[in-house]
């Protein structure tokens, strides 16, 4: 019997690859194992609701999540607390959570990962009640986050421009957290807490984070100063963000903290109003995902990348 898929599309998401979405499903799922249907979302937070009514209707295999980080939250909301196993075709900026599970950019070449159905089981963390599985943090990081949200534009273009615009007046803030029962006090930047190794735009900001053992990367990163940037930045992007000496990192299962006066988070990429008090807890391997089939060789990939580069030319 044929698997049967439901795609969640955000037709506004990222930089506009979902927008062929439905031709790259005919062109690339493999029809003779899965039958799907496409459902575009009309409103913020649609996705979720989408999700949990399929989850509901039990008619499905799996839901797959197509637009950004953003959108891929709103899907692990709506199948929170279900069996239901996701999916993601990639399409938005910074795709944080499909660079960690190593799930290609190239729309074609995710469905052709999807039709291997190869799931495993990850965490996600639960804030206040919302789920996230990639990134959420206070601080600068969230005014950035709380900024995108209010852009007409998106990208990394406009990402860059919000930060360099925010970065001079932007102060430190003093934070009190109590992580796995011990009382700490911190004066940061910004403070992210990570499931995912991935901030988005393949930098990693916790890349020690992941996505199975249970744990919640904290990274409490003081004001750079600007003359030293060219020395930190190069440390985003080589996997080594640890090694800065403005940046602390640790694990816990279970954090809570207060003085958020900016009340904003960035929750996987969105800006949300979340307030003062936020309390952080690890659910272990509480989502099934799709990801990359361990007998996928590179040779293949470049095979599909080749194929794909021809269906667009």
């Amino acid at each position: 019997m044929k698997k049967r898929l439901l795609f969640i599309v955000n037709p506004i998401s990222g930089i506009g690859k979902q927008k062929r979405i439905e031709r790259l499903l005919l062109d690339n799922i493999d029809h003779t194992q899965y039958r799907y249907a496409v459902r575009y979302t009309e409103h913020i937070h649609h996705g979720t609701q989408i999700a949990a009514e399929a989850v509901e209707k039990g008619c499905y295999d799996a839901v797959v999540a197509v637009g950004g980080d953003g959108s891929v939250n709103d899907v692990v909301t709506g199948l929170h607390g279900s069996d239901m196993t996701m999916g993601i075709i990639p399409c938005g900026s910074g795709n944080g959570l499909a660079r960690n599970l190593k799930i290609p950019l190239i729309p074609a070449l995710a469905i052709k990962q999807i039709n291997h159905f190869h799931v495993e089981k990850i965490d996600t963390v639960d804030l206040n009640g919302h789920i996230f599985v990639s990134i959420a943090g206070v601080g600068f990081d969230a005014l950035v986050a709380r900024e995108m949200k209010r852009a007409k534009i998106r990208g990394l273009q406009a990402y860059t421009k919000i930060m360099l615009s925010a970065y001079p007046s932007y102060q430190e803030k003093t934070y009190q957290l109590i992580v796995d029962g011990r009382e700490l006090e911190r004066r940061a930047w910004f403070i992210t807490f990570a499931n995912s190794n991935q901030f988005g735009y393949n930098t990693a900001i916790a890349p020690l984070a992941k996505l199975d053992d249970g744990l919640i990367d904290v990274c409490i990163v003081d004001k750079i100063p600007l003359i030293h940037l060219p020395l930190t930045a190069p440390l985003i992007y080589a996997n080594h963000f640890e090694l800065s000496q403005h940046v602390e990192m640790f694990k816990a299962r279970e954090v809570t903290l207060t003085n958020n006066d900016d009340l904003w988070v960035n929750l996987d990429g969105e800006g949300e109003e979340l307030g003062r008090e936020l309390h952080f807890k690890n659910i272990p391997k509480s989502l099934n995902i799709i990801t990359k089939h361990p007998t996928i060789s590179p040779l293949n990939i470049k095979t599909d990348i080749e194929e794909a580069i021809k269906r667009i030319t």
